[in-house]
């Protein structure tokens, strides 16, 4: 039974179920502990009630996970560098995913104990950050071999911008709205949070007006959405870099793929030889750097190098030859295929920043990573129905805390309907654009930043013991989670 699903023995079986829970439970904590600011306004100002606000949530969560794409999951997984990508069916694999799993989780569970915003984003990257530069040291690698930087500062600016583009919209939208409407109901504070008052003020004041209670909860479903277009997707790059690690067999490639795909693949590795050909004389000492002569062919079966770039291509071609489903190709020959479609694309990235080279080949070269990994960026149907399920499941539990925080400890005032308005629209726009550029970003620091910005904006002023802790929490989430997954990958690869 075992080994019709690629498991050789009870061992890794039970090792691969433990790390598919770790992932769900990661999920599931990040349902609870993210979601949560999906549905603080919408709570808070008395819009919906909190049954049905986080219900919703958990319907749209899911959807935006089934219909989000793999785009940011796959902006996760190459936050390792691709040597460690392409022999991640190693013991150190194993012990990767439980450390980065284990510290994420610690951390999450901790913020959200305190109620503190804190971003399960910025504690995964930071964890599998950590992972990487621990596994360089383990191999007496630079640190900066043991990360892909690049891809890291892209991401690293995205998690830190959004929150200031937050801060500035969100404000701008409610000044808007006041030199728009000076004198509405719109500017006044839930019934439940405003001061004594006679019975006719809190009778206006008992739920929103019909056209901000509407913006309020369509802007609610729209976090909800692009939150788990975006967070989810986190949570199908983890179960892929399991399922990579345990049962490479079945899921190094894309046992789906149709004929068209195989074959787009294989055309790009063609053009590929084609440019390499054609821009020998550009690439120059880069194709032939001494770091890339290598003597010893089973050190170097295991590299991306440059100089390989022929011999990777031929090998590749040759096994693709005729080839028009991947269940032909045996399971050592899948693991050759991509590993080779990995280390093309590495290439492929690291020619694309020469200086000297023509901008179309540029754009060409983008065009053909694309189509070199159409078959490796992928995720089966269920992989996205089980992260759905646990993050939607995880919606519907544990909002207490974050709701209170984010409507009454971040301004010295309670949350207008105006405020809430303009924080969850500004989050919805900010989480959609980052989704259309494959980046992850926090919903927690962009909606509590918005929030923080209408209370500057509405001269509410800010609680300065609420901000130091979101700030705090900002700061160390980073240095923390790496070094924990960093300590733990390293007393897992002396116990495995």
């Amino acid at each position: 039974m075992l080994e019709t699903l690629g498991i050789p023995n009870i061992w890794v079986g039970v090792s691969l179920a433990l790390a598919l829970a770790f992932v769900l439970a990661f999920e599931f904590i990040n349902g609870f502990h993210d979601t949560a600011n999906a549905v603080a306004t919408v709570i808070y100002t008395k819009a919906m009630s909190p049954y049905r606000a986080v219900m919703l949530s958990g319907v749209f969560n899911f959807l935006g996970v089934l219909l989000g794409g793999v785009g940011v999951a796959y902006t996760i997984v190459h936050l390792l560098p691709v040597e460690l990508l392409i022999n991640v069916d190693t013991g150190r694999g194993l012990a990767m995913v439980f450390s980065l799993l284990a510290a994420a989780i610690a951390w999450n569970l901790g913020t959200w104990y305190f109620g503190i915003p804190a971003s399960s984003s910025h504690t995964l990257i930071g964890s599998i950050l950590g992972v990487g530069m621990s596994n360089a040291l383990l191999n007496d690698l630079s640190i900066a071999q043991g990360v892909n930087w690049q891809k890291a500062l892209d991401v690293i600016l995205s998690l830190i911008l959004s929150p200031l583009a937050g801060f500035l919209v969100a404000g701008l939208i409610l000044v808007g709205l006041k030199r728009w409407r000076p004198i509405s109901r719109m500017h006044a504070v839930p019934k439940i949070h405003a001061a004594p008052e006679t019975r006719a003020d809190q009778k206006l004041r008992k739920k929103p007006p019909f056209w901000n209670r509407l913006v309020l909860v369509l802007s609610a479903i729209a976090v909800s959405f692009v939150h788990g277009s975006n967070d989810g997707q986190k949570g199908v790059g983890l179960i892929m870099l399991v399922l990579i690690g345990f049962v490479p067999a079945h899921y190094v490639l894309n046992l789906y793929a149709s004929p068209y795909q195989i074959e787009r693949t294989r055309d790009a590795a063609a053009h590929m030889r084609s440019f390499y050909e054609r821009n020998l004389d550009k690439l120059g000492t880069f194709a032939t750097s001494p770091a890339s002569s290598q003597t010893d062919p089973a050190a170097s079966a295991h590299r991306c190098e440059i100089a390989r770039t022929r011999e990777t291509i031929q090998s590749l071609l040759n096994h693709l030859q005729d080839i028009d489903h991947y269940a032909r190709l045996d399971a050592e020959q899948r693991v050759h295929v991509r590993r080779g479609l990995l280390c093309l694309d590495d290439m492929a990235r690291q020619v694309g920043k020469l200086p000297g080279l023509d901008p179309q080949e540029k754009a060409d070269l983008d065009r053909l990573r694309k189509d070199l990994t159409a078959t490796t960026e992928y995720a089966p149907v269920w992989v996205i129905f089980a992260i759905a399920l646990a993050l939607g499941l995880g919606t519907v539990v544990g909002w207490r805390r974050v709701v209170y925080t984010v409507g009454e400890r971040i301004g010295k005032q309670g949350m207008t309907y105006a405020q809430g308005m303009s924080a969850q629209i500004t989050a919805a726009l900010a989480i959609g654009a980052a989704n259309l550029y494959s980046l992850p970003v926090s919903t927690t620091h962009v909606l509590s930043s918005g929030v923080a910005g209408t209370m500057v904006a509405n001269r509410s002023g800010l609680q300065s013991s609420t901000v130091k802790a979101i700030l705090t929490a900002w700061v160390l989430t980073f240095p923390a989670a790496m070094f924990l997954a960093a300590a733990l990958f390293w007393l897992a690869t002396r116990i495995i």
